[in-house]
């Protein structure tokens, strides 16, 4: 605590400070307010995090009950996406206080963070996972309790049932079932007062696709070593398909 308050009172990163609050009245680059809105929350400046969070909200993309953020509407990277979304969760978790509201607020973007999880638990790049389990990790301690138990359901198409039980001796653990049916519908349950996260792989193969070209041009050279010439001549046949 001391060591953070110390590094806040070096000039140094005092006026890196107030050359990033002057900045943040262009707020056109979402990436770059979103990093500033955490920068600021570790600074303990809450005005300036307000009010970048606030201009962050009203450009987030919110669809059934899911929350993120793209560089622009029109230019989408998944990479970009995660992380983005993944700093705008720690500037909203990292301030001293939060309310419920808060909690609500982040949980709505780490639902939507563990959608992009690819089958490994990483994301798009080394550089988003890591901000991303960051995020994580952090909500995690926030919604932490030391009680609680659940027990999901899911159900096949065929009516198999498998049951996982998530309790405090086995939340760490990674639970894994092969499903057998291929088609049809899936429906998962969830009993209980502790938190899980839920994953489906689907792992397939496709044809690789035909090699087909518009334009194609094969050069064939020769050369005639009968000709008694000073200078060789050589031939190129071009051939077009």
């Amino acid at each position: 605590m001391c060591c953070c308050y110390s590094v806040l009172q070096d000039p140094v990163v005092d006026h890196s400070l107030s050359c990033l609050k002057n900045s943040t009245s262009d707020m056109s680059n979402t990436y770059a307010t979103a990093l500033l809105a955490y920068t600021f929350t570790l600074a303990g400046d809450m005005e300036t995090r307000a009010r970048l969070l606030q201009h962050l909200d009203t450009i987030s993309f919110q669809e059934g009950g899911l929350l993120h953020w793209s560089q622009s509407s029109s230019e989408t990277s998944p990479s970009l996406e995660v992380e983005i979304s993944s700093y705008v969760l720690l500037a909203s978790l990292s301030a001293s206080s939060r309310s419920t509201s808060d909690l609500g607020y982040a949980s709505r973007i780490v639902r939507w963070l563990v959608r992009q999880q690819n089958a490994y638990g990483g994301f798009s790049s080394t550089q988003d996972t890591v901000v991303a389990l960051q995020a994580l990790a952090l909500y995690s301690t926030r919604v932490f309790s030391r009680g609680g138990a659940s027990t999901v359901t899911l159900r096949s198409p065929s009516g198999e049932r498998c049951l996982f039980h998530v309790n405090q001796n086995n939340k760490l653990l990674y639970q894994e079932r092969a499903l057998q049916d291929t088609e049809g519908k899936y429906s998962v349950e969830v009993k209980g007062s502790a938190c899980a996260s839920v994953q489906v792989v689907l792992h397939y193969n496709v044809p690789t696709p035909t090699r087909s070209t518009t334009l194609s041009i094969q050069v064939t050279p020769e050369v005639d070593c009968n000709i008694k010439s000073l200078r060789p001549r050589v031939t190129l046949k071009l051939q077009s398909r």
